[in-house]
């Protein structure tokens, strides 16, 4: 049985040039329904300004959905059980060559036996099949969330995530590597050890690596930094920081990291909160920023400036969609231009 990295696909770094931006309207019960349609359409309607967007609505929220967008975002109805399509949905791969194939990963709701997850598992080969990518199953268990690539054969992931025992129970390091190479083709797996610690309670997902680290281009990775002695993610930035900075890419290039603060905020309603800046998307000429209503917003705004001076810089606020458990980069998920 073939394999996308024997065929030469791989997964390119998210700043290369899309096709579309694929997301999934909120459905699910415990969300409210008017300040999740607000949040969720905010992002794609910014994103509509830059590149199609295609956004997957259950059947019983697509005639909401049409009220909320931009007309130009394409609407297809597919049941749904969440509205996470980072995670459910496909991840597209390239070969160079004007292929497009899709890694249909096992998808179980971040490991949690009491959340629904059929309809969403089914999401990615929908997504792999409307594009017309050939699509490549896995045996792992994994999100979108939990990986992020530079495009030329390196991934950074967390030990919490790919090693979870509601995962991939029994699996080791050397499998999850083993099936990183073969489905993404990366040659170098850097290791985190956990996420933040706002990212374990009910609505977490136990550690994803897109609220601590992204590259930004090959060589230069954006780093969460928390800098409360007090706050129990000091210890585990300080960790990440160190492990970052000692790894070297697929190429051999001793990585760079740019440090970005976390918002000033810490708790929200008496919970230790994971709002991140890393959780930002690119989308083609836009890098697009959770907002928080923080003192810093502006300040990791001209970091951004800076990183990518052919972008527009945009902000959307994310405090809602945090509070169901993730972020801007949570919600998109790129399909890369073959």
């Amino acid at each position: 049985m073939s394999t996308p990295a024997a065929d030469g696909y791989f997964m390119p770094a998210e700043w290369r040039p899309h096709s579309r931006t694929w997301m999934s309207f909120p459905v699910i019960g415990f969300m409210d329904v008017e300040e999740s349609c607000r949040a969720w359409s905010a992002v794609a309607n910014t994103i509509a300004g830059y590149e199609p967007v295609t956004m997957v609505a259950d059947p019983s929220r697509a005639a909401l959905a049409r009220t909320w967008l931009d007309p130009r975002i394409e609407i297809v109805e597919r049941p749904l059980d969440d509205a996470w399509h980072r995670d459910n949905g496909a991840t597209f791969l390239v070969d160079g060559r004007g292929g497009l194939a899709a890694v249909d990963w096992r998808f179980r709701a971040w490991g949690m036996t009491s959340q629904p997850w059929e309809k969403d598992d089914a999401i990615a080969a929908f997504a792999a099949e409307r594009a017309g990518a050939r699509r490549y199953v896995s045996a792992m268990v994994n999100e979108g969330g939990g990986i992020h690539v530079d495009g030329e054969g390196t991934v950074i992931i967390t030990e919490t995530v790919q090693l979870h025992d509601r995962r991939n129970p029994g699996w080791t390091k050397e499998q999850v590597e083993a099936e990183l190479r073969a489905m993404i083709g990366v040659s170098k797996v850097i290791w985190l050890p956990r996420g933040l610690a706002g990212d374990y309670g009910g609505y977490g997902t136990n550690g994803h690596v897109d609220l601590l680290a992204a590259f930004v281009r090959p060589g230069l990775v954006v780093a969460h930094v928390q800098d409360d002695p007090a706050h129990p993610d000091f210890e585990t930035s300080r960790e990440n920081l160190a492990l970052l900075r000692a790894s070297t890419d697929a190429r051999g290039r001793a990585l760079e990291v740019v440090e970005l603060l976390a918002p000033s905020v810490k708790e929200v309603d008496g919970e230790i909160c994971d709002y991140s800046y890393i959780n930002h998307y690119l989308a083609n000429g836009l890098a697009l920023l959770c907002s928080f209503g923080d003192p810093r917003d502006e300040d990791i705004a001209a970091i951004f400036s800076r990183l990518f001076p052919g972008r527009a810089i945009e902000f959307c606020d994310a405090r809602t969609i945090f509070a169901y458990g993730g972020g801007i980069h949570c919600i998109t998920q790129q399909e890369p231009r073959p």
